[in-house]
Protein backbone atom coordinates (compact mmCIF):
# COMPACT_ATOMS: atom_id res chain seq x y z
CA UNK A 1 0.00 0.00 0.00
CA UNK A 2 2.68 2.66 0.96
CA UNK A 3 4.79 1.94 -2.32
CA UNK A 4 1.86 1.95 -4.27
CA UNK A 5 0.87 5.43 -3.24
CA UNK A 6 4.96 6.71 -3.27
CA UNK A 7 4.52 5.42 -7.24
CA UNK A 8 1.16 6.85 -7.40
CA UNK A 9 2.27 10.77 -6.15
CA UNK A 10 5.65 10.02 -8.35
CA UNK A 11 3.64 9.24 -11.24
CA UNK A 12 1.10 11.97 -10.64
CA UNK A 13 4.12 14.72 -10.47
CA UNK A 14 5.57 13.59 -13.60
CA UNK A 15 2.39 13.74 -15.73
CA UNK A 16 1.28 17.44 -13.92
CA UNK A 17 5.16 18.83 -14.88
CA UNK A 18 4.42 17.15 -18.50
CA UNK A 19 0.87 18.42 -18.74
CA UNK A 20 1.95 22.30 -17.63
CA UNK A 21 4.61 22.23 -20.72
CA UNK A 22 2.15 21.04 -23.23
CA UNK A 23 -0.32 23.16 -21.92
CA UNK A 24 1.83 26.29 -21.96
CA UNK A 25 3.89 25.36 -25.42
CA UNK A 26 0.18 25.12 -26.84
CA UNK A 27 -1.06 28.36 -25.44
CA UNK A 28 1.85 30.25 -26.39
CA UNK A 29 1.87 29.04 -29.84
CA UNK A 30 -2.21 29.77 -29.94
CA UNK A 31 -1.29 33.22 -28.60
CA UNK A 32 1.30 33.84 -31.00
CA UNK A 33 -0.50 32.48 -33.82
CA UNK A 34 -3.31 34.74 -33.28
CA UNK A 35 -0.83 37.99 -32.93
CA UNK A 36 0.71 36.56 -36.02
CA UNK A 37 -2.84 36.34 -38.01
CA UNK A 38 -3.68 40.12 -37.11
CA UNK A 39 -0.50 41.60 -37.94
CA UNK A 40 -0.03 40.16 -41.14
CA UNK A 41 -3.61 41.14 -41.86
CA UNK A 42 -3.04 44.40 -41.27
CA UNK A 43 0.37 44.13 -43.48
CA UNK A 44 -1.96 42.89 -46.58
CA UNK A 45 -4.27 45.68 -45.62
CA UNK A 46 -1.85 48.61 -46.09
CA UNK A 47 -0.30 47.16 -48.98
CA UNK A 48 -3.99 47.22 -50.53
CA UNK A 49 -5.30 49.68 -49.69
CA UNK A 50 -3.21 52.69 -47.51
CA UNK A 51 -0.23 52.85 -50.00
CA UNK A 52 0.58 55.07 -52.95
CA UNK A 53 3.79 53.52 -54.03
CA UNK A 54 4.20 50.09 -56.48
CA UNK A 55 3.73 47.30 -54.47
CA UNK A 56 7.21 45.87 -55.13
CA UNK A 57 10.30 44.82 -53.60
CA UNK A 58 12.21 48.11 -54.05
CA UNK A 59 9.31 49.85 -52.46
CA UNK A 60 8.50 48.12 -48.81
CA UNK A 61 11.54 49.96 -47.25
CA UNK A 62 9.12 53.20 -48.27
CA UNK A 63 5.59 51.70 -47.53
CA UNK A 64 6.67 49.99 -43.69
CA UNK A 65 9.51 52.91 -42.74
CA UNK A 66 7.64 54.41 -40.36
CA UNK A 67 4.39 52.18 -40.27
CA UNK A 68 5.95 49.06 -38.89
CA UNK A 69 6.79 50.58 -35.75
CA UNK A 70 3.06 50.71 -35.03
CA UNK A 71 2.23 47.21 -36.09
CA UNK A 72 4.83 45.72 -34.23
CA UNK A 73 3.13 48.10 -30.75
CA UNK A 74 -0.30 46.96 -31.62
CA UNK A 75 0.57 43.20 -31.46
CA UNK A 76 3.38 43.54 -29.46
CA UNK A 77 5.94 41.30 -31.97
CA UNK A 78 9.25 41.95 -33.48
CA UNK A 79 8.81 42.65 -37.19
CA UNK A 80 11.33 42.34 -39.57
CA UNK A 81 10.91 42.63 -43.48
CA UNK A 82 13.44 40.74 -45.88
CA UNK A 83 13.69 40.65 -49.85
CA UNK A 84 13.23 37.51 -52.00
CA UNK A 85 17.58 36.19 -51.11
CA UNK A 86 17.41 36.78 -47.55
CA UNK A 87 18.63 40.69 -47.10
CA UNK A 88 17.03 42.84 -44.36
CA UNK A 89 14.68 45.74 -45.69
CA UNK A 90 13.21 47.22 -42.73
CA UNK A 91 12.65 46.01 -39.20
CA UNK A 92 10.88 47.05 -35.60
CA UNK A 93 14.33 45.71 -33.51
CA UNK A 94 16.03 49.14 -32.39
CA UNK A 95 18.83 47.71 -33.45
CA UNK A 96 17.90 46.22 -36.60
CA UNK A 97 21.16 47.53 -38.57
CA UNK A 98 23.77 46.27 -36.51
CA UNK A 99 26.18 44.66 -38.01
CA UNK A 100 25.91 41.93 -35.26
CA UNK A 101 22.32 42.23 -35.04
CA UNK A 102 20.32 40.52 -37.53
CA UNK A 103 22.22 38.67 -40.18
CA UNK A 104 20.93 38.34 -43.83
CA UNK A 105 18.66 34.87 -44.22
CA UNK A 106 20.43 31.82 -44.92
CA UNK A 107 19.86 29.78 -47.78
CA UNK A 108 18.81 26.67 -46.30
CA UNK A 109 15.82 28.57 -44.56
CA UNK A 110 15.00 30.26 -47.79
CA UNK A 111 15.08 27.13 -49.23
CA UNK A 112 12.71 25.21 -46.89
CA UNK A 113 10.31 28.07 -46.99
CA UNK A 114 10.17 27.76 -50.90
CA UNK A 115 9.58 24.18 -50.57
CA UNK A 116 7.06 24.58 -47.56
CA UNK A 117 3.25 23.54 -48.80
CA UNK A 118 1.71 26.50 -47.13
CA UNK A 119 4.87 29.00 -47.73
CA UNK A 120 4.87 29.43 -43.81
CA UNK A 121 8.08 27.98 -41.48
CA UNK A 122 7.73 27.94 -37.63
CA UNK A 123 10.73 28.06 -35.21
CA UNK A 124 10.31 27.48 -31.64
CA UNK A 125 12.98 28.25 -29.36
CA UNK A 126 13.58 27.72 -25.37
CA UNK A 127 16.29 29.88 -23.03
CA UNK A 128 16.42 31.05 -19.44
CA UNK A 129 12.82 30.32 -18.87
CA UNK A 130 11.50 32.27 -21.92
CA UNK A 131 9.99 31.14 -25.33
CA UNK A 132 10.79 32.36 -28.97
CA UNK A 133 8.77 31.66 -31.84
CA UNK A 134 9.45 32.78 -34.98
CA UNK A 135 7.67 32.48 -38.30
CA UNK A 136 9.02 33.40 -41.95
CA UNK A 137 6.17 34.32 -44.91
CA UNK A 138 6.08 35.46 -47.92
CA UNK A 139 4.47 38.81 -48.91
CA UNK A 140 2.34 38.88 -52.25
CA UNK A 141 1.21 41.90 -53.50
CA UNK A 142 -1.93 42.36 -55.33
CA UNK A 143 -1.62 39.95 -58.48
CA UNK A 144 0.15 37.39 -55.52
CA UNK A 145 3.67 37.78 -56.68
CA UNK A 146 6.26 37.22 -54.17
CA UNK A 147 8.13 40.32 -53.05
CA UNK A 148 9.77 39.52 -50.09
CA UNK A 149 9.42 38.00 -46.80
CA UNK A 150 8.50 39.08 -43.39
CA UNK A 151 10.02 37.63 -39.95
CA UNK A 152 7.45 37.74 -37.32
CA UNK A 153 9.27 37.10 -33.55
CA UNK A 154 7.05 36.89 -30.10
CA UNK A 155 8.96 36.65 -27.05
CA UNK A 156 6.84 34.62 -24.60
CA UNK A 157 8.29 34.90 -20.83
CA UNK A 158 7.28 31.31 -18.51
CA UNK A 159 8.22 32.74 -15.46
CA UNK A 160 4.86 33.06 -13.97
CA UNK A 161 3.78 29.71 -15.22
CA UNK A 162 6.97 28.28 -13.60
CA UNK A 163 5.76 29.71 -10.61
CA UNK A 164 2.29 28.50 -10.46
CA UNK A 165 3.81 25.00 -11.50
CA UNK A 166 6.03 25.13 -8.36
CA UNK A 167 3.11 26.70 -6.35
CA UNK A 168 1.04 23.57 -7.70
CA UNK A 169 3.67 20.95 -6.99
CA UNK A 170 4.59 22.32 -3.32
CA UNK A 171 0.25 21.84 -2.35
CA UNK A 172 0.31 18.52 -4.23
CA UNK A 173 3.69 17.15 -2.14
CA UNK A 174 1.75 18.77 1.01
CA UNK A 175 -1.28 16.19 0.18
CA UNK A 176 0.63 13.58 -1.15
CA UNK A 177 2.99 13.86 2.29
CA UNK A 178 -0.16 13.31 4.04
CA UNK A 179 -1.75 10.55 2.24
CA UNK A 180 1.50 8.86 2.75
CA UNK A 181 1.78 9.06 6.26
CA UNK A 182 -2.22 8.18 6.41
CA UNK A 183 -1.18 4.73 4.48
CA UNK A 184 1.85 3.91 6.72
CA UNK A 185 -0.89 4.28 9.49
CA UNK A 186 -3.34 2.93 7.49
CA UNK A 187 -1.28 -0.19 6.82
CA UNK A 188 0.16 -0.73 10.08
CA UNK A 189 -2.97 -1.03 11.85
CA UNK A 190 -4.23 -2.80 9.07
CA UNK A 191 -1.61 -5.69 8.70
CA UNK A 192 -1.45 -5.64 12.40
CA UNK A 193 -5.42 -7.01 12.68
CA UNK A 194 -4.67 -9.09 9.68
CA UNK A 195 -1.30 -10.52 11.05
CA UNK A 196 -3.23 -10.92 14.82
CA UNK A 197 -4.79 -14.27 14.35
CA UNK A 198 -1.32 -15.69 12.62
CA UNK A 199 0.79 -13.71 15.38
CA UNK A 200 -1.67 -16.00 18.25
CA UNK A 201 -1.27 -19.48 16.00
CA UNK A 202 2.76 -19.15 15.21
CA UNK A 203 3.11 -18.60 19.17
CA UNK A 204 1.08 -21.36 20.30
CA UNK A 205 2.75 -23.50 17.41
CA UNK A 206 6.32 -22.24 19.19
CA UNK A 207 4.79 -23.86 22.38
CA UNK A 208 3.56 -26.66 21.16
CA UNK A 209 5.75 -29.76 22.98
CA UNK A 210 4.82 -33.50 22.22
CA UNK A 211 5.62 -34.39 26.26
CA UNK A 212 3.50 -32.07 27.90
CA UNK A 213 -0.74 -31.11 27.15
CA UNK A 214 -0.90 -28.88 24.26
CA UNK A 215 -4.17 -25.78 24.33
CA UNK A 216 -6.11 -25.61 21.29
CA UNK A 217 -6.75 -21.95 20.00
CA UNK A 218 -9.75 -19.83 20.54
CA UNK A 219 -10.41 -16.93 17.79
CA UNK A 220 -13.61 -15.05 18.66
CA UNK A 221 -13.49 -13.11 14.79
CA UNK A 222 -10.49 -14.28 11.86
CA UNK A 223 -11.47 -14.90 8.09
CA UNK A 224 -12.06 -18.09 6.51
CA UNK A 225 -8.76 -18.57 5.63
CA UNK A 226 -7.31 -18.26 9.23
CA UNK A 227 -10.40 -20.43 10.52
CA UNK A 228 -9.44 -23.35 8.52
CA UNK A 229 -6.14 -22.64 9.66
CA UNK A 230 -7.00 -23.09 13.42
CA UNK A 231 -9.02 -26.18 12.73
CA UNK A 232 -6.22 -27.70 11.36
CA UNK A 233 -4.01 -27.15 14.20
CA UNK A 234 -6.63 -28.31 16.41
CA UNK A 235 -7.24 -31.19 14.77
CA UNK A 236 -3.08 -31.95 14.56
CA UNK A 237 -3.63 -31.33 18.54
CA UNK A 238 -6.00 -33.92 19.23
CA UNK A 239 -3.78 -36.43 17.02
CA UNK A 240 -0.98 -35.54 18.96
CA UNK A 241 -2.05 -36.30 21.93
CA UNK A 242 -3.22 -39.72 20.71
CA UNK A 243 0.35 -39.96 19.19
CA UNK A 244 1.69 -39.10 22.56
CA UNK A 245 -0.55 -41.29 24.83
CA UNK A 246 0.46 -43.97 21.83
CA UNK A 247 4.59 -43.20 22.09
CA UNK A 248 4.52 -43.38 26.09
CA UNK A 249 2.92 -46.95 26.31
CA UNK A 250 5.37 -48.03 23.59
CA UNK A 251 8.35 -46.24 25.53
CA UNK A 252 7.68 -48.34 28.79
CA UNK A 253 7.59 -51.58 26.74
CA UNK A 254 10.63 -50.67 25.24
CA UNK A 255 12.62 -49.22 28.59
CA UNK A 256 11.79 -52.68 29.97
CA UNK A 257 12.67 -54.59 27.04
CA UNK A 258 16.07 -52.70 26.80
CA UNK A 259 16.40 -53.21 30.95
CA UNK A 260 16.10 -56.87 30.17
CA UNK A 261 18.56 -57.12 27.82
CA UNK A 262 21.13 -54.97 29.96
CA UNK A 263 20.21 -57.13 32.60
CA UNK A 264 21.09 -60.49 30.70
CA UNK A 265 24.42 -58.81 29.13
CA UNK A 266 25.49 -58.10 32.74
CA UNK A 267 24.54 -61.43 33.77
CA UNK A 268 26.26 -62.82 30.46
CA UNK A 269 29.13 -61.16 31.24
CA UNK A 270 30.61 -62.74 34.76
CA UNK A 271 29.59 -66.38 33.45
CA UNK A 272 32.11 -66.04 30.57
CA UNK A 273 34.76 -65.64 33.01
CA UNK A 274 33.26 -68.20 35.29
CA UNK A 275 33.52 -70.89 32.79
CA UNK A 276 36.63 -70.29 31.65
CA UNK A 277 38.09 -70.51 35.75
CA UNK A 278 35.95 -73.87 36.19
CA UNK A 279 37.39 -75.27 33.22
CA UNK A 280 40.64 -74.21 33.81
CA UNK A 281 40.43 -75.41 36.92
CA UNK A 282 39.02 -78.96 35.67
CA UNK A 283 41.74 -78.83 33.12
CA UNK A 284 44.76 -78.19 36.13
CA UNK A 285 43.64 -79.98 39.07
CA UNK A 286 45.72 -82.63 40.89
CA UNK A 287 44.90 -83.35 44.26
CA UNK A 288 48.18 -84.49 45.15
CA UNK A 289 49.26 -80.87 44.22
CA UNK A 290 51.22 -79.37 47.72
CA UNK A 291 49.34 -75.79 46.52
CA UNK A 292 45.86 -77.54 45.75
CA UNK A 293 44.54 -75.30 48.66
CA UNK A 294 45.57 -72.29 47.72
CA UNK A 295 44.56 -72.44 43.87
CA UNK A 296 41.20 -73.70 45.68
CA UNK A 297 41.04 -70.77 47.27
CA UNK A 298 42.12 -68.56 44.58
CA UNK A 299 38.96 -69.72 42.49
CA UNK A 300 36.91 -70.18 44.96
CA UNK A 301 37.66 -66.45 45.41
CA UNK A 302 36.71 -65.70 41.98
CA UNK A 303 33.71 -67.54 41.13
CA UNK A 304 31.87 -65.90 44.83
CA UNK A 305 33.22 -62.12 43.51
CA UNK A 306 31.18 -63.36 39.80
CA UNK A 307 28.38 -64.45 41.62
CA UNK A 308 28.38 -61.51 44.55
CA UNK A 309 27.72 -59.48 41.18
CA UNK A 310 25.58 -61.76 39.68
CA UNK A 311 23.23 -61.01 42.83
CA UNK A 312 23.58 -57.29 42.77
CA UNK A 313 22.35 -57.70 39.04
CA UNK A 314 19.64 -59.13 39.89
CA UNK A 315 18.71 -57.61 43.09
CA UNK A 316 18.98 -54.02 41.12
CA UNK A 317 16.65 -55.48 38.48
CA UNK A 318 13.68 -56.32 41.58
CA UNK A 319 14.51 -52.70 42.30
CA UNK A 320 12.46 -51.45 39.08
CA UNK A 321 15.46 -52.61 36.84
CA UNK A 322 18.23 -49.69 38.54
CA UNK A 323 22.02 -51.06 37.68
CA UNK A 324 23.89 -51.08 40.94
CA UNK A 325 24.63 -47.99 42.38
CA UNK A 326 28.10 -46.40 43.34
CA UNK A 327 29.47 -47.61 46.39
CA UNK A 328 32.50 -45.83 46.68
CA UNK A 329 35.82 -46.91 49.03
CA UNK A 330 38.96 -46.58 49.37
CA UNK A 331 40.45 -49.62 46.85
CA UNK A 332 44.03 -50.32 45.84
CA UNK A 333 43.55 -50.54 41.90
CA UNK A 334 46.23 -52.33 40.95
CA UNK A 335 45.48 -55.76 42.80
CA UNK A 336 41.40 -55.41 41.84
CA UNK A 337 42.62 -54.86 38.29
CA UNK A 338 44.91 -58.00 38.50
CA UNK A 339 42.01 -59.70 40.15
CA UNK A 340 39.55 -58.46 36.96
CA UNK A 341 42.49 -60.05 34.57
CA UNK A 342 43.00 -63.25 36.31
CA UNK A 343 39.68 -64.28 35.89
CA UNK A 344 40.56 -64.65 32.08
CA UNK A 345 43.40 -67.17 32.53
CA UNK A 346 44.66 -65.98 29.20
CA UNK A 347 48.45 -65.90 28.31
CA UNK A 348 48.48 -63.21 25.67
CA UNK A 349 47.03 -60.77 28.61
CA UNK A 350 49.70 -58.40 30.13
CA UNK A 351 49.50 -56.37 32.67
CA UNK A 352 52.11 -53.09 32.81
CA UNK A 353 52.44 -51.01 36.01
CA UNK A 354 55.32 -48.66 37.10
CA UNK A 355 53.91 -47.94 40.61
CA UNK A 356 53.44 -50.13 43.15
CA UNK A 357 50.19 -49.10 44.98
CA UNK A 358 47.38 -46.57 43.34
CA UNK A 359 44.80 -46.20 45.93
CA UNK A 360 41.33 -44.43 44.48
CA UNK A 361 37.85 -44.17 45.96
CA UNK A 362 35.59 -46.03 43.45
CA UNK A 363 33.48 -49.04 43.41
CA UNK A 364 35.24 -52.17 43.60
CA UNK A 365 32.77 -53.97 41.54
CA UNK A 366 32.08 -50.99 38.75
CA UNK A 367 35.72 -51.03 38.20
CA UNK A 368 36.05 -54.92 37.97
CA UNK A 369 32.86 -54.89 35.50
CA UNK A 370 34.84 -51.91 33.11
CA UNK A 371 37.97 -54.24 32.82
CA UNK A 372 36.43 -57.24 32.58
CA UNK A 373 34.32 -55.50 29.62
CA UNK A 374 37.18 -53.36 28.21
CA UNK A 375 39.51 -56.76 28.01
CA UNK A 376 36.80 -59.26 26.62
CA UNK A 377 36.15 -57.04 23.57
CA UNK A 378 39.56 -57.06 23.21
CA UNK A 379 39.79 -60.81 23.68
CA UNK A 380 37.55 -61.11 20.74
CA UNK A 381 39.08 -58.77 18.18
CA UNK A 382 42.42 -60.52 18.43
CA UNK A 383 40.69 -64.34 17.96
CA UNK A 384 41.69 -63.90 14.43
CA UNK A 385 45.79 -62.71 14.63
CA UNK A 386 48.70 -65.12 14.40
CA UNK A 387 49.94 -63.56 17.28
CA UNK A 388 47.30 -62.10 19.67
CA UNK A 389 47.69 -59.87 22.44
CA UNK A 390 45.87 -57.40 24.76
CA UNK A 391 48.24 -54.97 27.12
CA UNK A 392 46.59 -53.42 30.58
CA UNK A 393 48.13 -50.28 31.26
CA UNK A 394 47.68 -48.57 34.31
CA UNK A 395 49.04 -44.88 35.96
CA UNK A 396 48.51 -41.97 38.29
CA UNK A 397 48.19 -38.71 36.76
CA UNK A 398 48.08 -36.01 39.51
CA UNK A 399 44.56 -36.93 41.03
CA UNK A 400 43.00 -39.24 38.49
CA UNK A 401 43.66 -42.64 37.54
CA UNK A 402 44.48 -43.67 33.80
CA UNK A 403 43.95 -47.08 32.15
CA UNK A 404 44.50 -48.44 28.94
CA UNK A 405 43.79 -51.64 27.39
CA UNK A 406 45.46 -52.15 24.09
CA UNK A 407 45.29 -55.04 21.61
CA UNK A 408 46.58 -55.63 18.14
CA UNK A 409 43.30 -57.32 17.11
CA UNK A 410 41.29 -56.37 13.97
CA UNK A 411 40.75 -52.38 15.02
CA UNK A 412 37.48 -50.25 14.41
CA UNK A 413 36.27 -49.19 10.59
CA UNK A 414 36.41 -45.65 10.34
CA UNK A 415 32.77 -45.44 9.50
CA UNK A 416 32.09 -47.23 13.08
CA UNK A 417 33.75 -45.14 14.74
CA UNK A 418 30.81 -42.83 15.90
CA UNK A 419 28.41 -45.49 16.73
CA UNK A 420 31.06 -47.77 19.33
CA UNK A 421 29.42 -46.13 22.50
CA UNK A 422 25.88 -46.19 20.87
CA UNK A 423 23.22 -49.06 22.83
CA UNK A 424 22.67 -52.06 20.66
CA UNK A 425 25.94 -51.21 18.59
CA UNK A 426 27.89 -54.61 17.87
CA UNK A 427 30.62 -55.49 15.60
CA UNK A 428 30.08 -58.95 16.94
CA UNK A 429 28.31 -61.82 15.55
CA UNK A 430 27.01 -62.33 19.10
CA UNK A 431 26.17 -60.16 22.15
CA UNK A 432 24.01 -57.34 22.49
CA UNK A 433 26.16 -54.50 22.00
CA UNK A 434 25.25 -53.19 25.46
CA UNK A 435 28.89 -53.48 27.03
CA UNK A 436 30.84 -50.48 25.73
CA UNK A 437 27.44 -48.02 26.47
CA UNK A 438 27.05 -49.12 29.86
CA UNK A 439 30.84 -48.92 31.11
CA UNK A 440 30.71 -45.41 29.78
CA UNK A 441 27.51 -44.73 31.55
CA UNK A 442 29.51 -45.81 34.99
CA UNK A 443 32.19 -44.16 33.90
CA UNK A 444 30.48 -40.48 33.41
CA UNK A 445 28.70 -41.02 36.44
CA UNK A 446 32.52 -40.61 38.24
CA UNK A 447 32.97 -37.60 35.88
CA UNK A 448 35.47 -39.57 34.13
CA UNK A 449 36.16 -39.65 30.58
CA UNK A 450 36.33 -42.88 27.75
CA UNK A 451 38.47 -42.77 24.68
CA UNK A 452 40.05 -44.57 22.12
CA UNK A 453 42.08 -44.64 18.89
CA UNK A 454 42.19 -47.53 16.26
CA UNK A 455 43.33 -48.84 12.86
CA UNK A 456 42.06 -51.02 10.35
CA UNK A 457 43.93 -54.35 10.97
CA UNK A 458 46.75 -52.78 13.81
CA UNK A 459 44.59 -52.51 16.70
CA UNK A 460 42.66 -50.45 19.32
CA UNK A 461 43.79 -48.44 22.41
CA UNK A 462 40.96 -47.93 24.57
CA UNK A 463 42.07 -45.26 27.46
CA UNK A 464 39.91 -44.27 30.74
CA UNK A 465 40.40 -41.39 33.23
CA UNK A 466 38.92 -41.62 36.69
CA UNK A 467 38.96 -39.20 39.71
CA UNK A 468 41.23 -41.00 42.68
CA UNK A 469 38.35 -39.54 44.68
Amino acid sequence: MILLVFLASILILLVTVYQYDEQTHDYNLQRFERKESTAFQIIELELTNKTTYPINTENLYKIFKERIYEISSINKLNISMYDLHGNLLVSSKTNAFEKTAIEPLEYDLLNELAQNSNHRILKTKEEDGSSFQTSFMYINDIKFKRIGIVEMQLTQDNSEVEYELREFISRLSLVYLLMFIIAISLAYFLSSYITKSIKSISEKMHQTRLNQRNEKILLDASSSEIEILVEAYNNMIDQLEESASKLAKSEREQAWREMAKQVAHEIKNPLTPMRLTIQSFERKFNPEDENIKQKLSEYTKTLIQQIDLMSSIASAFSDFAKMPTQNKEEIEVINVIKLAIDIFNEDNIQFQCEESEIYAFLDKTQLIRIITNLVKNALQATEEVENPMVIVAVSSLDNSLKITVFDNGKGIADEMKELIFEPKFTTKTSGMGLGLAMIKSIIEAYDGTISFVSEKNKGTTFTVILPKK
